[in-house]
């Protein structure tokens, strides 16, 4: 009966230690497709966007691109665009004639375009997971569960391509089943940007017509 339990023990501890060395290989690669990403003056993304729930039978796919740069973003998706200068985001849509202007909180704790590159460096812990060949390249995945039970995500994998350190795929799973997927189609970096990317024109949009509103 000892034998046993001493043999349940250390198997016990022998799990524990692989699942920490999982956890810190993981967080590790993780550090270094932060290092990776922050080290871009601006970062150009197209992607394709997938939302799945098998139970409601929904199934769609879009594809949008944005743009990065610090805080600054513009992105363009579905119609409409979506800018911040870091201080205020403006939502921007043609077919209403309408734009949304709002002031950034600093306790905000949603994920903006700003954070999609970033936001897994804390609220999570971390898994080794699967490793794929996607065309050659290597693609590891890193599962994250978040440590806040409250939240209705159940899990995000992200997939590293090894070679460059840039995220390729993220896959989040809610409690409801489900599935977003986003699939970078192209990273590109410290391209010639338009200085006034980030700069909201009121006057350009007033003049054509647009309802402005100001939260």
């Amino acid at each position: 009966m000892f034998k046993k339990l001493f043999l349940f023990i250390g198997i016990f501890s022998l799990t524990l230690a692989v699942n920490a060395q999982n956890s810190d290989k993981a967080k590790a690669l993780l550090e270094e497709v932060y290092a990776k990403v922050t080290s871009y003056d601006n970062i150009q993304i197209d992607f394709k966007y997938g939302l799945e729930n098998t139970e409601a039978n929904i199934n769609q796919e879009s594809s949008g691109n944005v743009t990065l740069s610090g805080e600054n973003y513009f992105l363009d998706y579905l119609g409409a665009q979506v800018m911040s200068d870091g201080a205020k985001v403006y939502t921007i849509v043609p077919e209403n004639e309408e734009v949304t202007i709002d002031a950034i909180s600093e306790d905000d704790n949603n994920i903006t375009p700003s954070k999609m590159l970033t936001f897994y460096r804390s609220g999570h812990n971390y898994a080794w997971d699967i490793l794929q060949n996607v065309g050659g390249r290597k693609i590891q995945y890193v599962k994250l569960t978040p440590i806040d039970s409250n939240t209705e995500i159940q899990s995000i994998l992200l997939g590293i391509d090894m070679g460059t350190k840039h995220i390729y795929k993220l896959i989040q799973t809610g409690k409801n089943s489900t599935k977003t997927t986003i699939t970078v189609n192209s990273f590109k970096t410290n391209q010639a940007l338009s200085s006034t990317l980030f700069t909201f024109n009121a006057k350009k949009y007033e003049d054509e017509g647009y309802y402005i509103i100001r939260n």
